[in-house]
């Protein structure tokens, strides 16, 4: 089957025909009508988490998926051949940017009944980390106040929706041009961060979800309330994260080494700093799929490139814009905005 690869770490990624996927008991195999992509794609490609994921080389780039069930494992009673599904595979099973991948029963869930296929792949990842950040990690309540950076992003805009839904109230860095935006998404406070200091604005927060890493992140920890706390996607990674990969002792130390300093002036000022990784759910995307139904989260797609312009698809991720980028096997040339 036709797949995009990186064959060595900061290479070039390009097409190749590589193996079916191999479809186990507990398995189903999905045709791939789109796929997202997000910068995890990039970092994966440019060899960032080497270290801690142990990919084998060549590999199938691609995070997110939405498609049709072709075949299952022996041991698979959820889903059926042609129901309609989207996942985040399995951090350890990733390949989306191919026409089949396998994946696991407990990783998949079906897709939004409201939403197309596009629609659909843009959503597995960055709704994941917004609800594991929101809802298992800070239990977002009614009346808090939610700190979202980069609200026009993948992550941002469901976080957005998300914070809002879980009752809070929530302010988000943003340029101007994207300001009405994050606004129809329910953003209520608005930092234009290429103009505006987010630390001299806000005081007093509950959670804040931080995207960027580095010195966004310190300022950060001086905008929240004794006992907030900050979630970090972008790092450093801390030991409980190391303890959750499993990883080995040294690695462990190291984690703890690259995050120490931040969780050092956390604790300093009474609040407390988490990296998260997320984690494929299929359980959780079933609830992220009743909310988008029920009209509470709507994606937000960028672009629309065609399976034939997965290259192109992942170099445009540096160009900015609002939402998410996809690519898509209804079409084979040609990009949408």
């Amino acid at each position: 089957m036709r797949a995009f690869v990186v064959e060595r770490y900061r290479a070039p990624v390009r097409e190749a025909v590589v193996a079916e996927p191999v479809v186990g008991d507990g398995d189903v195999l999905v045709e791939v009508r789109a796929a997202g992509v997000n910068a995890l794609d990039e970092k994966i490609r440019a060899g960032e988490f080497r270290q801690i994921l142990r990919y084998e080389l060549p590999l199938i780039l691609g995070n997110d998926v939405a498609g049709t069930v072709v075949a299952k494992g022996s041991k698979v009673h959820t889903f059926a051949v042609g129901d309609e599904v989207y996942a985040r595979p399995s951090k350890d099973r990733i390949g989306t940017f191919a026409e089949r991948i396998a994946i696991a029963e407990d990783d998949l869930a079906l897709k939004p009944v409201s939403l197309g296929f596009e629609e659909a792949a843009s959503l597995p990842l960055v709704a994941l980390t917004a609800w594991q950040a929101l809802v298992e990690r800070a239990d977002v309540q009614p009346g808090q106040r939610v700190l979202v950076h980069a609200g026009a992003g993948g992550v941002g805009t469901i976080a957005i929706q998300l914070a809002k839904h879980l009752g809070a109230t929530v302010a988000t860095t943003v340029s101007a041009g994207n300001a009405d935006l994050v606004r129809k998404l329910g953003a209520d406070h608005l930092i234009d961060y290429r103009e505006q200091d987010f630390e001299e604005l806000l005081d007093g927060y509950d959670v804040v979800l931080d995207s960027l890493g580095g010195a966004n992140l310190k300022k950060s920890l001086r905008v929240l309330r004794p006992g907030g706390k900050a979630i970090g996607i972008a790092g450093p990674p801390d030991p409980a994260f190391g303890r959750e990969l499993g990883a080995n002792p040294a690695l462990r130390l190291a984690m703890g080494a690259l995050s120490n300093k931040i969780r050092r002036q956390a604790r300093h000022l009474g609040v407390s700093y988490e990296f998260l990784f997320m984690r494929a759910s299929g359980d959780q995307l079933r609830q992220i799929a009743a909310l988008v139904d029920d009209g509470v989260l709507r994606p937000v797609v960028a672009r629309v490139f065609g399976f034939d312009q997965t290259v192109q698809a992942l170099q445009s991720l540096g160009k900015g814009g609002p939402g998410k980028t996809v690519i898509t096997t209804s079409h084979q040339t040609g990009e949408s905005a």
